[in-house]
């Protein structure tokens, strides 16, 4: 395999907006420094499964922690997968950081494990250098030049310069349509790209600050480039290895990456752009980027999913694998065994663990009051106390349903503000977890298909997840 990627395709992969999550969670603290702040300021509790992310990105930044796996485990609602993703904030756009749901990989038309290799792929990037030469000047003055019969192909000159030189350019028919749609004049600073032809506008020169045409808000105002006139620039293109995979293994090109037929790539591909990319980085051309594999509910991948990820993680192109969890000793998935946060143990034992607390009530009643802020209902602070409490007795998630349907009630009769009535209102039309299990146990008799089970019997659970498990050979 000649050539990898080319310089084209780099371009336009480059300029694709990266499909990377962005949370609403505004300044996520993940340093050392992590005292309480103002709800506009930044996440609310989780102090030391913050303190632990934030050792974890300051490794990832120096690339020190590739092939590693962390488990985020923790109870329903502690914020596992908000921590996650102010980690991919943190880290920044040039940083692969792919999310993948564990149940995502049996609703996929291809296998498992290719799957997951191809979500490794996604997140290992490739920052590869080149040098082009451009041409980069203020425009003194254009000149086209029309032939008397007004048709046939346009020719003209273009007279651009710098500081210290300047040269007259012969321009072209394509050279002309390009300064036309880039509405370039006289006193604009462009760059010429020699290879395609590709012209871009700098901005305006501040010599012509004072010309009438050019007092618009959005004019931006540069100083004329010095030296030379041509010069040799080096520019970075940042793709990942699965962009390259789909490159070289599609007839269609990286057109793939849009329709989203990627298909299963060939092991045999994926070799060959190994080997190129390790040739391309003895010669300094290209530079690994180890990304971030999120994978939720990591308990939903089976025991043939586990085997494969101890091997992947074992490879020299590996990212640094975060998983989050919130099951505590339960059956590995494929198996009749049982087991931490339903993960292997000999899998588990490779794993940094963070562990999430619940949040006390004075994080509950801060949270709450940021969700307030974040949809713009304005409640009494009598109220607060109420929601603080219903959300300590049954859940934070339910409370903060609460909020919107709340805001609803108040609307209804014309306040302005929800108040404790609109709450109580709310909290007897939607039932939470605890009062829905009490009504089935109640009326458990009316319902179809119903099976009561004795939570009293030792092992009862234990003997259902045996008979619900697949059998195996001995």
């Amino acid at each position: 395999m000649d050539t990898v990627i080319s310089t084209a395709q780099t371009r336009d992969i480059s300029r694709l907006e990266r499909t990377g999550v962005h949370s609403h969670i505004s300044g996520l603290d993940l340093n050392d420094k992590l005292e309480p702040k103002s709800p506009s300021q930044g996440m609310v509790g989780q102090l030391k499964a913050r303190r632990a992310a934030g050792v974890i990105i300051k490794i990832i930044k120096q690339g020190k922690i590739a092939g590693r796996s962390i488990l985020m485990a923790g109870a329903p609602g502690t914020g596992k997968t908000a921590i996650a993703m102010g980690m991919a904030q943190d880290l920044g756009q040039d940083v692969p950081f792919t999310t993948l749901s564990a149940s995502e990989i049996f609703s996929l038309e291809m296998s498992k494990t290719e799957a997951l290799m191809q979500a490794f792929r996604r997140s290992i990037g490739v920052r590869i250098k080149e040098e082009t030469e451009i041409i980069e000047g203020e425009v003194v003055e254009i000149q086209v030049d029309r032939s008397a019969a007004g048709a046939g192909p346009k020719t003209g000159k273009m007279t651009l310069k710098t500081t210290d030189m300047e040269t007259i350019y012969d321009l072209g028919q394509k050279m002309i349509d390009a300064l036309v749609k880039e509405k370039v004049s006289a006193g604009d600073i462009i760059q010429i790209d020699k290879a395609t032809g590709r012209i871009t506008k700098l901005g305006r020169s501040y010599t012509r600050a004072r010309d009438f045409d050019a007092t618009g808000s959005n004019v931006k105002f540069v100083r004329c480039p010095e030296g030379e006139l041509q010069q040799r620039k080096e520019v970075v293109h940042t793709v990942s290895l699965h962009e390259i995979d789909v490159i070289n293994s599609r007839q269609q090109g990286f057109l793939a990456l849009f329709s989203g037929d990627t298909g299963e790539i060939k092991p045999e591909v994926r070799e060959q752009i190994n080997q190129k990319i390790a040739e391309w980085r003895e010669e300094g051309k290209a530079e690994i980027v180890p990304g971030v594999l999120f994978i939720d509910e990591i308990h939903m991948l089976d025991i043939e999913c586990f085997s494969f990820l101890n091997r992947a993680l074992e490879d020299s192109l590996a990212p640094v694998v975060i998983m989050a969890s919130n099951r505590g000793v339960t059956r590995i998935r494929g198996t009749n065994y049982r087991s931490p946060h339903g993960v292997p143990i000999d899998f588990l034992d490779r794993l940094l663990i963070i562990s999430t607390q619940p949040y006390s009530e004075a994080e509950i009643n801060e949270i709450l009051r940021i969700r307030c802020q974040e949809e713009d209902v304005e409640m009494a602070e009598d109220s607060f106390g109420v929601l603080t409490k219903v959300a300590v007795e049954t859940s934070l998630r339910y409370a903060m349903h609460l909020i919107s349907t709340a805001h609803l009630a108040a609307n209804k009769r014309k306040a302005s503000k929800v108040e404790v009535a609109d709450i109580n209102r709310v909290y007897s039309l939607f039932l939470d977890q605890g009062r829905s299990v009490q009504y089935l146990k109640e009326y458990q008799d009316q319902y179809l298909y119903n099976e009561a089970t004795d939570n009293n019997v030792p092992g009862s659970s234990d003997k259902m997840e045996l008979e619900l498990a697949p059998q195996t050979s001995t």
